[in-house]
């Protein structure tokens, strides 16, 4: 018989138990979880470097969301990646406890976490996935309408982008004469003009909506009008073709359009909404009295 052989399975034992007792399941638990975090961290380095020169995952910058969702994505794949394959946090927990790093029921799968963020991508962004751009407008008549004529320098400023608006109109569905009403309202016709909000062009977009539709510089009329109009057909088609509400979510937001159920109680709203209504019976009263 061996007696050293013997000898060194004996301290190989000793030092198993000493390690092995040295922490509870509730420590060794923590230490599992620490191992991997760092092991995913070092995984998302790797991960979002290469991704980021294929211009990510889900679409490039101006795809509303998905630098979000690639942050997700890179992160549950580098802790899918991390998951005992590349051998840190087994290292570290080895090392520690002087066992195997235990699997972890909990990661799931990468292909049914990037459809569930496809799905929560497409929730969250209506905007894209909505435009149907058939609804018609419900244009009812209104004697409570105060009548207003715009100048004729706004007038002569926005009928130079005819052509865009006209663009816009058979892209978005949207009529030429509401468009023309808005930008009047907005910001007669001045594609520098900036509100107090930081309110930006000729149809005034918010930078988030901007991004959201798809305009890089809010100031250049072609990309504004073409924005501002994609936001207005969103809002039609939300509110079923109702102009007001459409109109009115335009200047407060759709959240208040819903909250109130109709035009807010905002004094600033309802002045919108009358003068983009009275450019807009303006407009269509001219083209019947052409008929």
């Amino acid at each position: 018989m061996n007696i050293t052989n013997i000898n060194n399975q004996n301290i190989t034992v000793n030092n198993d138990i000493k390690a092995n007792s040295r922490f509870t399941p509730e420590q060794k638990e923590k230490l599992a979880k620490a191992a991997r975090d760092f092991e995913t961290m070092m995984t998302s380095m790797m991960v979002k470097s290469m991704f980021e020169s294929n211009g990510g995952i889900f679409g490039d910058e101006s795809n509303s969301g998905a630098s979000m969702f690639d942050g997700f994505f890179i992160n549950e794949l580098s802790a899918k990646i991390s998951q005992g394959n590349m051998g840190i946090a087994q290292s570290i927990y080895q090392n520690m406890t002087s066992e195997k790093l235990p699997d972890n029921p909990l990661y799931r799968k990468i292909i049914e976490f990037r459809d569930e963020m496809r799905k929560i991508q497409k929730e969250e962004n209506p905007i894209e996935n909505s435009l149907s751009y058939n609804n018609p407008l419900k244009v009812t008549s209104d004697n409570n309408v105060i009548p207003i004529k715009p100048t004729n320098t706004s007038l002569a400023r926005v009928n130079q982008y005819d052509e865009i608006i006209k663009q816009a109109s058979q892209k978005f569905g949207v009529d030429e004469n509401l468009i023309k009403s808005v930008i009047l309202a907005e910001s007669a016709g001045n594609s520098k003009a900036v509100s107090s909000a930081k309110a930006k062009g000729l149809m005034q977009l918010m930078d988030g909506t901007a991004k959201d539709m798809g305009v890089r510089n809010p100031f250049n009329p072609e990309e504004n009008i073409i924005g501002g109009t994609k936001y207005l057909s969103f809002l039609i088609n939300k509110f079923n073709g109702d102009l007001k509400k459409a109109i009115a979510a335009y200047n407060a937001g759709p959240g208040n359009v819903e909250k109130y159920d109709g035009i807010p109680p905002f004094r600033e709203t309802k002045n919108y909404v009358n003068r983009v209504l009275a450019y807009y019976n303006h407009f269509t009263g001219e083209q019947n009295e052409n008929v």
